[in-house]
């Protein structure tokens, strides 16, 4: 009987290490996600949730180490996820598009109230303000030092009370406290810890990032490439609109300080040399200016997306046609 026992075992785990290594295969995309204190229930909710979608594996992480190492010649970047299996792991296979995914696994988390010894996944503030609670329960909120007063037959704390830090275990006391109070303030469902993609590792945080976040970064490195560049008098494609820009403006200043004159610096020193014409040209300018601060603002109320599109189209075309000049 016993080895009847031992084979079905035997069978269960080689039936789970080919769906594993099925799965690595099928798919393109897997979020590693932690999943404590969720209940049978739960689970079968979150399945559901993700049913057409993609694929929710758990199992001993011991038999996921050893179904992905069985298999990492097929594949070397799949050696990356090993030391992510740690703890209470799953695994979300799919094809599709991961912020939906992630959409459905935040979805699926639902609220839970403070258990005794429990540790916190987050940190617990009850806000100043009036609570349902009566009047005699003030000895129990001076006993955690928690300041209160009696309004109108209620009581009323007088401050937010910081009352569990994230990763502290949850007292008696303050399981009571926010029993009384009616609050939930822990939610249980899988969280996401990290994330392969086609052979690439990174955080769950990346999700977060916007396309405007990516355009700034991307900036900021192009800047600090051309700052890097200039500083150490190396050419690259950061730094070369700078070197022209900046090769112009010394020419130019030779052209004004002599006889030397070219195109790009013909219209500023005849400009230099008329002060009633640069004079006039000021005015116009401010007045210019002025005109486009009203219609800008005007135009913003009305249409805030066409208003900020036309000063950098602008913008763009007097860049364009600077550098077009400049080597014409």
């Amino acid at each position: 009987m016993s080895g009847v026992v031992g084979q079905s075992k035997k069978e269960k785990k080689e039936e789970y290490f080919q769906k594993l290594i099925k799965l690595l295969h099928e798919y393109q995309k897997i979020l590693l996600v932690t999943c404590d204190n969720i209940g049978s229930n739960h689970m079968q909710k979150i399945r559901r949730s993700l049913r057409g979608k993609a694929t929710l594996l758990m199992g001993k992480n011991t038999m996921m180490r050893k179904a992905i190492r069985m298999s990492v010649e097929q594949n070397k970047k799949w050696e990356q996820i090993l030391p992510h299996i740690a703890y209470n792991v799953g695994m979300i296979f799919t094809n599709g598009d991961l912020q939906d995914i992630k959409a459905s696994v935040l979805a699926s988390r639902v609220p839970a109230p403070a258990k005794i010894g429990a540790l916190a996944p987050n940190s617990v503030v009850i806000p100043k303000g009036m609570t349902t609670l009566e009047p005699t329960k003030t000895g129990f909120l001076q006993a955690l030092n928690i300041a209160s007063k009696i309004t109108r037959n209620q009581i009323e704390i007088l401050n937010d009370v910081h009352l569990i830090k994230e990763g502290d275990k949850v007292g008696s006391s303050e399981a009571a406290l926010l029993q009384m109070l009616d609050i939930r303030p822990f939610e249980y469902g899988l969280k996401i810890t990290v994330i392969y993609d086609q052979g690439a590792l990174y955080s769950v945080k990346v999700l977060d990032l916007k396309d405007a976040d990516i355009i700034t970064e991307f900036g900021r490195g192009l800047a600090n490439v051309a700052g890097l560049s200039l500083a150490i008098n190396y050419p690259t494609l950061a730094s070369f609109p700078h070197v022209v820009l900046n090769a112009y403006k010394r020419v130019l200043a030779i052209a004004l300080e002599t006889d030397y004159v070219f195109d790009q610096a013909k219209g500023i020193k005849e400009l230099l040399s008329d002060p009633e014409a640069m004079a006039a040209a000021a005015a116009a300018a401010s007045k210019a200016s002025a005109s486009t601060t009203t219609a800008a603002a005007t135009s913003t109320t009305a249409q805030p997306e066409t208003a900020a599109a036309v000063p950098a189209q602008e913008e763009k075309e007097e860049s364009e046609e600077m550098e077009f000049d400049l080597f014409g």
